[in-house]
Order: C-alpha cells, then structure tokens, then sequence
C-alpha cells in the first residue's frame, strides 16, 4: 500500500514544476519595458505576504554580469511587497531581475524578467537567472512530506482507534504505533534539513551548511518543524504510559483513561495538527483564524479515518485474536462521524482555495481537487460495502466451537477397556461468522488502500497555487497609489534575412471597456525604427469577438490609438502587421490576457 501511493506521488508530483503560492501580480519596472532614464529601485508586488532570503534577487547587466544592489526588504511596510535599490548609475541596455522569495505557506517561488534603459540591448548573451529547483532535493522533500502526512495519520488515528473502539486485546497495535512514530521522527529530520536547500533551490549536498541550517531553524517553518519534533517525546510518553494503565486496569472499559488523560491525548493531537495547519494554505490569504480551525479539524478527521482503517484492518488480520463485533460497529461510528467532519471541512476549504467555479477544471488546483473528490467517492462506496458487512457480522448468530475440538473424555468403569483414541480433527469449515469477518477485511484493506492515494493526492495538492491565487495573480491587484500597471507587449518579426525588429505595445490599463493604445517599432540594433504602416486586430477566439482594429495614427516615433474598446475579459490574441517596405509587410500574433 505505501509502495503504491509513493509512486502515484511521485507521479503526480513529477507532472510539472514545482509550485509554490504566492503569486506576483506586478513589478515596477514593468516586465519589457523600456525606460528613459535607469530606476532607482525594482518593486515587487505579490499576492500574499513573503519572506526574503540572502539573495532573493540578483540583478543582471546586459552582459549577464551582476550588479551590485542595495539590501533588499519590504516596501512601504507591507508584507506582500518587496523592493531592492540599484546602483545611481546604470548604462544603456536590456537588465534581467531574477527574484527568489518564500510565500507565507512555507513554500519558494521564483521567476524573473527584464527591462531596459534607453533602449533594448542588440544582443543579449543568454544569462543564468540562478537555480529554480533542484529534481534530487525536491523528489526528497516529496517523499518526505507524504510520509509525515502518512505517519502522523496512522499514529493519531491508530491511537484514537484505542481509546474510541476500545478493543480487548490492544497488544497487536504496538508494532504499528512505534513504526508510525519514527517513521514521523524521521521524516520531520529530513524536512528540516532539506529545508535550506529546497527553498534555494540547490542539490542536497548543501543540507548540512551550518549557515543555511541556522537559517532555517530562524525561520517560521524550521520554527514548526522544531515544534513537531519536541512534541513527538511527550506523545511516545502518553502512549508507553497509557499501554501500561491498559494492561493493569482490565475492569476500566475506557482502558484505564481518566479524563485528564484524554484531554492531554487531545491536546497532543491538535498540537500536533498545528504544526501543519501554520505551515500550508490556511495560514495564509482570508479567514485565516476559520482556515486554521478547519485545517486543523480535516487534518485529525484524516487521521482518525485513515489510520483507524490500518488499526481495524491490523486486528482483523491479527492471527491470535479478532476483534469482536462491538469494536467494529464502535468504528463504523466514528468513521461516519469523521467523514461527516472531513465533507463539511473540505467543502469550506475548497471553496476557501478555487475562488471561482472556473478555477475548477482551468487549474491545476482545481484538477486535482476534483481527481482527490472520485477518490473520495470511491473510498465512500467501498465503505459502504464495510458498513453492510459490519450489519451482517452484528446480526449473526454467536459462533459456535469450531469442529475438530477435542471432546472431554468420558469416565469409565475401573478394569473396562482403554478409550479410543479420538480421529484426527479435520480442519474447520469456515462458518458465518469467519466468512463474515473475511469479507469485511477484504473491504477495509480496499478502503485502507483508495484512502492513501487519497492522502497522496492532497499532499500534491497542498504544494499546488490554489486556484483563488491564480485569479489574483491574472487580476493584478491594483497598487498602493490606486493607480493600476498598463499591460505592455512585445512583438518580435523579421526584417529580411535575419535582421529582428520588435513591436512594443502598450495597453492603458489593458483591461476590459476602453484603453489608449501606443505602439514602438524598435530596429535591429535596438533603435527607433520608421515604418510605412503599422496595423493591430484584436480577436477573442474564445467568444468569437473580432477581430477589432486599433485606429493608429502615426505621432513621428510611435503609433497611438485614443480608444479601443475591448468588450470581454479573457486571453485575446493581438495581431500586429507592420509594413516594412512600400511592398513587403509581416504578421506576427501574441496572446495577452485582458482582466475584468
């Protein structure tokens, strides 16, 4: 079971890059633009607070060398908001920002872009914009984090399973429970070490950096990691001491539980779910106090579901002992209750994630939300067939002994003749009750199988930019100054043999209703360049809109239109043609996405 959902991990995981969720929705300077005078600064505006590392950005001249920047920090006092200086002095030419930041969900995100002073570089040499993600370090970290979601689940639940269902012979859980605690030990350790060169992006082989570890344990998550770790001692504690009161008090039918014992199993299992729930989706974006309640109760309805499928399904196949009919009917109760909890939490965070109902299928979030909603479905219908079989096995008749038992001897007369020995015994015949119990460790051991692909999935998921960021990041938030970016475009084409020229369109505010167009035809060499005619259609395929011509006129340097009216959010295609002779003319195509 855990081979198979590591490779459907692995799989699903492997399908793209890795994602992180805060988003960028602008920069100033703007990504292409070409600038008259060098910036005294480059701003970074995102979609969700961020944290900033040594060398979040890296500043790169038209001959790929780095420039020396100021220090960076955040702008104006706003979390989601970054800024570096530059240099007072900055030549003619194209200029590459890489950036790298950690979103408040404890995930990396990175990306770069350009812009240009005076005009754009003739030639710009191809420039290393630094790591993005190394494949070793972030397969480790994968498999790393599944198996702490896996662990966790089968610890807390297989401890619930003890304490709700209450089974007579609890000694067959012992193994699993300590499996699942240094499986846990284990993979926290390997987090927090992974953790420095995850978010730099770097190989494994600089996990052990003192300077990067120090870091790590500094920040928010090596802070919760370090959490995780100091509770896991209490937690063996609780479980060494409550197996010991198990096995002294028989008459107890709580196991010997006193209420204070209880609170402190609960209060461990929520501390437990804390350390998760302050490190994903929930601590960041709105309702963050809802979000982290709600994490926290689907998290431990995970667990009680998920890992009391493993403690059933470990008794059931026990060979010495079984669990009677009561301990299961107990489960099938506290299973229902945990799925009721695990529907109404995850239909808030659903909601709380996608944003829109077009985020469901128009993003990779809500893909795998609806792949994780059949999985679900199907564990639902396999336990309905666990919950006929439960029915069954508590209506049947009480099981009688099993044939082949050796009979008591019966007394004989002094001096009468010796007893027959007895035949062989024949093997049982398995009757109902048996069959009953088969059938019902066939369906759970199903159950228990679709449910950690479930727990696959959502591991995917939790590293995946919900669906509410995607939109965010395409509604590009308007600034501070009230004042919102204009969408600039470039357009390459050909000018005979293999000279390139470039269309630089600017759209004012590039969204829906009317915008001010300006266009700049750039030469070869990266000058302004005159051209006989310059024509741009916008068509939107998707709604059969255009295509709509831009009335340019040409203003001696650049092309402007005073209004164009785009009627309809959505991506659009922008044709632009520009003659380049009295004979010969071009067409090249973009796609821009023009926002509400």
């Amino acid at each position: 079971m855990l081979l198979g959902a590591l490779l459907v991990l692995l799989l699903l995981g492997g399908a793209g890059p890795a994602s992180a969720h805060a988003a960028l929705t602008s920069t100033d300077p703007g990504d292409g633009a070409v600038l008259r005078r060098a910036p005294a600064r480059v701003t970074l505006t995102f979609s969700e607070s961020v944290g900033l590392r040594d060398d979040s950005f890296r500043v790169l001249d038209p001959g790929g060398h780095r420039v020396r920047t100021g220090e960076s920090g955040h702008a104006d006092g706003r979390s989601d908001t970054v800024r570096v200086t530059l240099p007072d002095e900055l030549g003619e030419g194209t200029y590459t920002v890489a950036w790298r930041v950690v979103s408040a969900d404890s995930h990396p995100v990175s990306g770069a872009f350009t812009f240009s002073v005076g005009k754009p570089s003739q030639a710009t040499p191809p420039v290393d914009t630094g790591p993005t993600e190394d494949p070793l370090t972030a397969a480790l970290h994968k498999i790393a984090r599944y198996l702490s979601y896996l662990a966790a689940a089968l610890l807390v639940g297989t401890a619930a399973f003890v304490a709700l269902c209450r089974p007579p012979d609890p000694a067959p859980l012992r193994r699993p429970l300590a499996a699942a605690w240094w499986t846990l030990l284990s993979a926290t350790v390997a987090l927090l070490v992974l953790r420095a060169p995850y978010e730099a992006g770097t190989g494994p082989s600089t996990a052990l950096d003192p300077a990067a570890l120090g870091d790590t344990l500094a920040s928010r998550p090596g802070v919760l990691l370090l959490a995780r770790l100091a509770l896991l001692p209490p937690i063996a504690l609780y479980l060494v001491r409550t197996a010991r009161t198990a096995r002294t008090v028989r008459t107890d039918r709580l196991g010997g539980r006193t209420p204070l014992a209880t609170a402190v199993g609960v209060a461990l299992a929520l501390g437990l779910a804390l350390t998760w729930a302050a490190a994903e989706h929930a601590s960041a974006g709105a309702q963050v106090p809802l979000a982290m309640t709600s994490s926290v109760l689907h998290l431990l309805a995970t667990a009680v579901w998920l890992g009391g499928l493993a403690a059933l399904l470990t008794l059931l196949s026990a060979a010495r002992t079984s669990p009677p009919p009561v301990v299961v009917a107990r489960f099938s109760r506290t299973a229902f209750t945990a799925v009721t909890v695990l529907v109404v939490t995850g239909v808030y965070q659903s909601w709380r994630g996608l944003g829109s109902w077009q985020a469901l299928t128009g993003s990779t979030y809500g893909r795998l939300l609806l792949a994780k909603v059949v999985l679900v479905a199907v564990t639902l219908g396999v336990a309905a067939v666990s919950r006929r079989w439960t029915s069954a096995l508590l209506s049947a008749p009480a099981a009688v002994p099993a044939p082949g038992r050796v009979p008591e001897r019966v007394p004989q007369p002094a001096g009468g003749p010796p007893p027959e020995e007895p035949p062989p015994a024949r093997p049982p015949a398995p009757d109902g009750t048996f069959a009953l119990r088969r059938g019902l460790r066939r369906s759970v051991l199903a159950e228990a199988v679709v449910a950690a692909v479930v727990l696959a999935v959502t591991t995917v998921l939790t590293a995946t930019p919900p669906g509410r960021t995607a939109e965010e990041t395409a509604g590009a938030a308007v600034p501070a100054d009230g004042v919102r970016p204009a969408s600039v475009t470039t357009i390459p084409f050909e000018i005979g043999g293999t000279a390139r020229g470039t269309v630089q369109i600017t759209l004012d505010p590039g969204r829906t209703g009317d915008n001010a167009v300006q266009a700049v035809v750039f030469g070869p060499d990266g000058s302004l360049a005159a051209v006989p005619e310059l024509r741009l259609a916008f068509t939107l395929p998707d709604k059969d809109v255009g295509p709509l011509q831009a009335e340019l006129v040409d203003r001696g340097g650049y092309w402007s239109a005073n209004t164009l009216t785009l009627p309809l959010p959505g991506v659009w295609t922008i044709k632009a043609t520009v003659r380049v002779s009295e004979v010969d003319q071009v067409s090249r195509e973009r796609r821009i996405r023009i926002l509400p």
